[in-house]
């Protein structure tokens, strides 16, 4: 059996759910933790019962405890280093969405991943979800051709910290997830998108809180993103509202509930508007949901040898939506994606 000797980079309270993880599985021992602030490393390791050092420099941290893997849950600003160190040091890594702070940084971590022949694979949890794989199931089978793919998301949380300092602070840290949700159900990439950031008057954040974003997919559907995280009240769910339009019906997926779909009957000669068929979607997917589900898929892809669902490779496509959105919006123009 391999083992996995683990490096913690970065000890926020994110890194709450990576150790638990990790502490379920028999073939990953944390060796090491590692924080700019050392003492929010061994806080971290107190809290979560561990004896492994800590130390504020991951190249030490790795050499030392001879790690082969490293959970990368630090700020985006900080993930281009902490990949590129530890995989120039052997080490395959596992990290936090946004994949990077910039595009540049993000398709210069996927060569390096490439270049060196090392496993870089991204947290998307709403990917591992029971209701988004059956809502994905039911547009690619009830719906035909697509051609309208919407999503709403109002929420109004009070984060405190670097979030509420952020200057993209929707796109890069909340609509990333929207975004690869919207890839994931449909099946197809981004070619191109037109944005506007904003942020309303009564918004406590620094930067755009709020969004509108016009993607067109490679197969022709519209990808219309509505969203705001300074909405207080009649707030969407945190996987968004979803409904989805093709040539057969429409399906709705509302993220607390079932998805579901209405599918047109043959119209009769004179009529306004079918009748329909409601079909209910079947959540009869096994996996783990969350960040559980998507670490199982990353563990397992570093055992079979093969590129996680969430590889670098893949997620640089979701990158190249926020950036792009991020792009237009700061130039009033549509702006193409490139692949």
């Amino acid at each position: 059996m391999r083992r996995f000797r683990a490096v913690v980079a970065g000890c926020g309270k994110m890194s709450n759910s990576w150790i638990s993880y990790a502490k379920t599985r028999e073939d990953v021992e944390i060796v090491a933790l590692v924080d700019i602030r050392r003492e929010f490393a061994e806080a971290r390791a107190r809290e979560q019962g561990l004896a492994a050092p800590c130390y504020e420099d991951l190249a030490e941290a790795i050499k030392a405890c001879g790690a082969n893997l490293v959970f990368d849950i630090s700020v985006p600003e900080a993930h281009e280093g902490i990949v590129k160190t530890a995989m120039g040091l052997g080490c395959d890594v596992l990290g936090e969405k946004p994949m990077a702070s910039s595009i540049v940084a993000a398709r210069s971590m996927a060569l390096e991943a490439r270049r060196l022949g090392r496993s870089y694979a991204v947290m998307q949890n709403r990917r591992y979800l029971k209701a988004i794989r059956a809502y994905r199931g039911l547009v690619a089978s009830k719906l035909g051709r697509v051609g309208i793919i919407n999503a709403d998301f109002y929420i109004g949380p009070h984060f405190g910290g670097f979030r509420e300092l952020m200057d993209n602070v929707l796109v890069l840290d909340m609509a990333v997830h929207t975004f690869d949700m919207a890839r994931f159900i449909s099946g197809s990439d981004a070619v191109s998108v037109w944005c506007r950031e904003f942020n309303p008057p009564w918004s406590w954040y620094k930067g755009a809180s709020s969004a509108t974003c016009v993607f067109e997919m490679a197969d022709g559907a519209q990808f219309c993103y509505r969203g705001s995280w300074c909405a207080e009240g009649a707030a969407s769910t945190w996987e968004a509202d979803w409904r989805v339009v093709g040539e057969w019906g429409s399906a709705v997926w509302k993220g607390a509930d079932a998805p579901w779909a209405e599918l047109a009957a043959p119209r009769a000669e004179g009529e306004l508007l079918a009748p329909v068929e409601r079909v209910e979607a079947s959540l009869d997917w096994k996996g783990q949901e969350g960040h559980f589900g998507c670490l199982d898929e990353m563990f397992a892809s570093l055992i079979e040898g093969r590129p996680a669902e969430t590889d670098c490779s893949d997620n640089i496509r979701t990158m190249e939506m926020v950036f792009g959105a991020i792009e237009s919006s700061r130039t009033g123009k549509t702006v193409a994606l490139s692949h």
